[in-house]
């Protein structure tokens, strides 16, 4: 066993597939470090023993919530609470020293020499630069650290409700005490257009060594055409859809013929695509599902199959199927009125629709509005 280990976390099988592109990625680098999952009960039997296969310790571990729910509520992220189980990691004292990495990140190149740095290293967060981002950070494992991280969470909480803020606040002197264990941006880079200084990205992007797709957008939840085995990139993230297709080239070579319809959400779903072969219309259902999932998580294909044009030829075919007729009554023979037919209504409401959206807009009111008037005065009987 290695006296280093790089470590991972992962709390269901959705994510437990960027975890396996992680570990691959580690490989693919040729690291010479153990590699190292904690995962908690919430992850299925047929995930981990795919687990198994690509780690050298499966740590399972109970699930620690900061009930922060206020500052969760300032970030919109309510789901990050949990990411207080990753405080586990200062248990695994069977190594010396340790690189926690978060599961959507993904490693470029070799990284082995973070092993060399001391606690607490990591790289500024960019939104934020006297804090670190806790995606990637070097640590020393420590049954007395996390008994005393605990005992700080519990006393003083969260800044933002989650790993990052208790993590900054415990290790607060990483802003100005020791200009070393400040890792350099390249060793933890916002892949999210919103997070990255876009010149800078093109300019040292040869450099980059970890990616980290931070925020709701994740790589296994964006559009993926298994025929072609191509990612569908979003505009925001244009300027690294490479390492986007680089880490669905990992899954298809590494981790699809690992998948098990048994595996829950996603991974199950996963599991069902056969890729490099023309679609089944069964085939084309469970991608169907799958691309719900990425709608329902906010990341909607708008070049592709989700594209506007697609959408309204959606609508006029279902403008223009016709409802079976219902069964006439007793009632209906004697009902002489006229009905208009639904389909009627509905593709009058569209053409209306679409014709107020083509003619020449109104010009627009005029935000003077005339001084109202005082009502004349009546003239008095008295007045002369």
């Amino acid at each position: 066993m290695s006296k280093c280990a790089w470590v991972t976390l992962t709390t269901n099988d959705a994510y437990s597939l960027g975890a396996m592109v992680l570990a691959h990625s580690l490989k693919r680098v040729g690291t010479v470090h153990d590699l190292v999952v904690m995962i908690t009960p919430t992850v299925s039997e047929a995930m981990r023993s795919r687990l198994r296969e690509v780690f050298n310790l499966v740590q399972e571990v109970n699930v620690l919530d900061s009930k922060d729910a206020t500052n969760l509520a300032i970030l919109a992220r309510p789901e990050l609470g949990i990411t207080f189980t990753k405080l586990h990691a200062w248990k695994l004292v069977q190594y010396e020293k340790c690189v926690f990495l978060d599961s959507d990140t993904l490693v470029i190149q070799n990284c082995d020499e973070l092993m060399e740095r001391e606690e607490l290293s990591a790289a500024p967060e960019v939104c934020w630069p006297d804090c670190f981002n806790s995606g990637v950070f070097v640590y020393r494992p420590n049954e007395a650290t996390f008994t005393s991280i605990i005992e700080f969470a519990a006393k003083n909480g969260s800044f933002d409700g989650g790993d990052q803020g208790i993590l900054n606040s415990y290790f607060s002197q990483w802003a100005h005490t020791d200009i070393t264990k400040h890792l350099p941006y390249t060793y933890n880079t916002a892949a999210f257009a919103v997070y990255s200084y876009l010149p800078a990205f093109k300019e040292f992007k040869n450099k980059i060594k970890i990616l980290h797709f931070a925020g709701k957008v994740k790589p296994w939840l964006l559009n993926f055409n298994s025929e072609t085995k191509q990612a569908s990139i979003p505009p925001m993230f244009t300027h690294c859809g490479d390492f986007i297709q680089l880490w669905w080239n990992i899954f298809c070579d590494n981790v699809h013929q690992r998948l098990s319809d048994q595996m829950a959400g996603l991974a199950g779903a996963l599991a069902q695509v056969r890729l490099g072969e023309p679609r089944s219309s069964e085939q084309e259902a469970y991608e169907a599902s799958m691309r719900r999932q990425c709608w329902e998580s906010g990341n909607i294909d708008y070049t592709g199959k989700d594209s506007f044009d697609n959408i309204w030829k959606k609508i006029q075919e279902t403008l223009e199927m016709k409802p079976e007729a219902p069964a006439k009554s007793a009632d209906d023979d004697n009902d002489k009125s006229s009905v208009t037919p639904p389909e009627i209504e509905i593709k009058a409401t569209a053409q209306k629709l679409i014709a107020s959206n083509v003619t020449t807009p109104k010009p627009a009111r005029s935000t003077n509005k005339p001084t109202p008037q005082p009502p004349a005065r009546q003239k008095s009987k008295k007045s002369k």
